[in-house]
């Protein structure tokens, strides 16, 4: 919100600085984002006299100009067709900052010619667009006259950042009215008193359409429109607006001075009378903002007999716009439902100044003397001997916005931290509007009933901020947010901790971390579990392709490594860290971490003992275990089964589970998911349930002491033969509770199926490594931990040694 100190004055009876100003709004909530002193930018440029203007030399359309500032004659070569010996400009000296061009003036030479500044133009100085020629001041004007007195720009301009709940502030009235309660000055009385017509309007008007709740609109006949007076002009230049015409200016001026917007039409291109109802979604409209929009269903129109002529709240059409030759206005000041605006404005992408006025909230009980106001200010501008003003035509009536707040001061202080005198407290409230009255039922409570402009105020908690703002923040005590007396417990969970070691094992085993969207396609998440969840379907998506919370990580990735593929990088590995849903309850989201791997797991390459090798099970098995150790959880301990998600390639993916508890799944993605998907290159992933880790029985560091060997490991390989059925993983748990103590580790390094194996049979061999730990093993020992291990594969998987 801008506006200019001389505006919020003409409203604020003040003796405060502007510096006192700037420091008040910002301690009542109105935040300074900006403040200009517009009469420095313009204070080199001042009136000259041009004493002679002779043809240059070398050019013909140029001129050599004496011009007569207030610190001597300087020699100008100037190239405007109006510059001439006895006419008064505008003289801009050599250093001066020239706005319209954005550089730095310079003493120089044109054509031969030397030149000492530059008399200006309109576009130079950003009044205008003009720039035929350079600007005539009047003669009457002494030389060395201020540009920025002439122009009306001796101003100061402020600006504040406003929250969404003060759209009472968006007016230099209610920043006004802020001032004067925070003790600033006194808020100036205004004449909105009403304005009597003298015959009645011959248009009336029909309300359709509850989104309007009150319309008011009145004939001014006789009028003449033209450009506005410089004052108005000035005022809306300064805030960043363009004049257009005093019709059209009186209603931004009403939108910037009292946050209520208006609209005016020209009375004789309106066709019969005016009717608000829903728009049907099939219509067009030229609007003012010189754009064309297709209407969307549901907003609120305003027709005639001709149709649609504008949408209510949002923009106007051209159809019944005021021109210069606009001689009969209708003006309308209204109240509409701040939903339906909001929803209109967004759907059809209008911004305007009404659109923000109205969707935040205006003030219900000033819509009729919003009229008033306006009307003088026609009648002021515009108005003739034959001006006559029409009754007000209304429909419809107030909206109900009164309500009463029961409201304890000592609430202030436990919900703000600062202790503001009960007295004081209604005092504030009374400055800003409220209406107090003591409850009959308990002498401390108050009963208070916000104001109309402020229809953000809804509750004892908004009550204790309007009383600490006005109060002041700068004189609420600072709290240091460090305990002087106890030790602070840390601020990582074990949820952080996890996340940050899964992303460092990932990272290790080379694949690229990943941030993706939450959400994604509807139909593809049903393919990775979602069961057409319509808990979990966005209400307003912001695509089309994101409408649904994603039920894994998985599919981002995949399309992730999709992508990356198209643009040439087929070998990708990808992982990131983040939630998933199961439904909308408190308990339906899961913390993952998952990674996929596409097309190659070793490229191509030159030495004979690499070769190209695609991605399979197996590595991203190994990505979902370095996962899980990382993460402090037993690993080696995990059974694996082959029930994971339909979503991979079955036979080729499995689960790790510590019992029941799922901790991981991983596995080759199903051909038919990734030709879904248009993924052409095979891809492998794996997702790691952060959450149902185990937490360690112990307190103390995540891994244990490392208590190493001194003596040198010995290897065994055997070779059992077992049914087909019998996992891998079960003989190597056989192996090795053969002697927990001794036997470190049992790998598998070779499958044989075929002549000499009984049918339904398998070999599989085994590599045992024995870790001495005591002292070295005598040749009986060893022979008898041999036996242990043949008799725990016997037992344990009915496996007998191959021959």
């Amino acid at each position: 919100m801008k506006f200019t100190i001389n505006w919020l004055k003409k409203h604020l009876d003040t003796n405060a600085s502007t510096q006192e100003i700037c420091d008040k709004l910002t301690n009542i909530g109105l935040e300074l984002e900006e403040f200009e002193d517009l009469s420095a930018v313009y204070e080199p440029f001042k009136v000259a006299y041009v004493e002679s203007a002779e043809k240059h030399p070398d050019a013909d359309k140029l001129k050599v100009c004496q011009v007569k500032t207030k610190d001597g004659t300087m020699q100008v070569v100037c190239g405007a067709p109006n510059a001439r010996t006895g006419m008064k400009g505008l003289f801009a000296p050599c250093g001066s900052y020239i706005p319209g061009l954005d550089m730095e003036l310079k003493k120089s030479k044109i054509r031969g010619v030397e030149s000492n500044g530059m008399l200006v133009s309109e576009r130079e100085m950003c009044l205008s667009d003009e720039h035929q020629g350079i600007i005539e001041v009047d003669d009457s004007l002494e030389i060395g006259t201020s540009m920025a007195s002439i122009y009306g720009l001796d101003e100061k301009l402020i600006e504040i950042g406003l929250t969404p709940n003060r759209a009472d502030c968006a007016g230099v009235r209610g920043i006004a009215r802020d001032l004067a309660a925070a003790g600033l000055g006194t808020l100036k009385d205004i004449d909105d008193s009403p304005v009597e017509g003298t015959f009645p309007c011959p248009i009336n008007v029909i309300i359709e359409d509850d989104g309007c709740k009150m319309f008011c609109g009145r004939l001014i006949k006789n009028v003449k429109n033209g450009p506005s007076p410089t004052w108005v002009q000035n005022l809306l230049k300064n805030v960043g607006l363009r004049p257009i015409s005093a019709l059209v200016d009186i209603t931004n001026l009403m939108t910037m001075e009292y946050a209520r917007p208006l609209h005016v039409f020209d009375a004789d291109k309106v066709k019969g009378n005016m009717v608000l109802r829903k728009t049907t979604g099939d219509e067009e409209i030229d609007a003012l903002n010189d754009k064309s929009y297709d209407v969307v269903e549901g907003a609120i129109g305003i027709y005639d007999d001709s149709g649609l002529i504008s949408l209510a709240g949002t923009v106007g059409g051209v159809s019944t716009s005021c021109e210069q030759d606009t001689v009969n206005v209708f003006v309308e000041s209204a109240y509409f439902d701040p939903m339906r605006i909001a929803r209109a404005g967004r759907d059809m992408g209008v911004s305007s100044d009404a659109r923000y006025r109205f969707e935040r909230g205006v003030d219900p009980e000033f819509t009729r003397p919003g009229m008033e106001v306006a009307t003088r200010l026609v009648l002021e501008i515009c108005g003739t001997d034959e001006t006559e003003v029409s009754e007000i035509v209304q429909a419809g009536d107030i909206p109900e916005w009164k309500r009463v707040i029961e409201f304890d001061p000592s609430y202030t202080k436990k919900l703000c931290g600062v202790d503001v005198p009960a007295k004081e407290q209604i005092s504030i409230l009374e400055r800003l509007g409220f209406a107090i009255e003591k409850s009959s039922s308990d002498g401390g409570m108050l009963k208070i009933s916000p104001p109309s402009w402020r229809g953000d105020i809804e509750g004892k908690a908004d009550l204790t901020e309007e009383v600490a703002r006005i109060y002041g923040f700068e004189n609420i005590e600072p709290v240091s947010v460090r305990s002087e007396k106890a030790v602070t417990s840390s601020a990582e969970t074990v949820k952080l901790s996890r996340a940050r070691a899964a992303r460092s094992a990932m990272a290790a085993s080379g694949l690229s971390e990943c941030v993706t969207w939450s959400f994604m396609n509807k139909d593809l998440a049903s393919a990775f579990g979602s069961n057409d969840n319509s808990s979990l379907t966005l209400c307003n998506p912001i695509s089309s392709e994101l409408d649904q919370m994603r039920p894994s990580i998985l599919p981002n990735l995949i399309e992730a490594a999709g992508r990356n593929a198209d643009r040439g990088f087929y070998d990708v590995s990808l992982c990131e860290v983040g939630p998933v849903f199961r439904s909308a309850k408190a308990d339906g989201q899961d913390y993952m971490a998952a990674g996929v791997r596409a097309n190659n797991k070793t490229p191509r390459h030159w030495a004979s003992d690499i070769t190209e090798r695609a991605v399979d099970a197996y590595d991203v098995k190994a990505d979902a275990m370095a996962v899980l150790e990382a993460c402090g959880a037993p690993a080696a301990k995990a059974q694996i089964s082959t029930d994971a998600p339909e979503y991979y390639h079955p036979g080729r993916s499995g689960v790790l589970r510590l019992g029941k508890n799922v901790i991981a799944q991983f596995g080759e993605i199903h051909p038919a998911i990734l030709d879904q998907m248009g993924i052409k290159t095979p891809m492998a992933g794996f997702e790691v349930f952060l959450e149902n880790i185990p937490e360690p029985r112990s307190k103390g560091t995540s891994r244990p002491l490392l208590a190493l060997s001194p003596f040198q490991p010995l290897t065994r390989d055997f070779a059992f033969v077992v049914k087909d059925e019998v996992s891998a993983e079960d003989l190597v748990r056989a192996a090795k509770s053969g002697d927990k103590k001794l036997i470190s580790d049992a790998r598998v390094f070779d499958i044989y199926k075929g002549k000499g194996i009984e049918g339904g049979h398998k070999s599989v061999a085994l590599s045992v490594t024995i870790e001495p730990v005591d002292a070295t093993l005598s040749d009986e020992q060893l022979d008898a931990l041999m036996n242990n291990v043949i008799d725990a594969v016997a037992n344990k998987c009915g496996g007998v040694l191959r021959a």
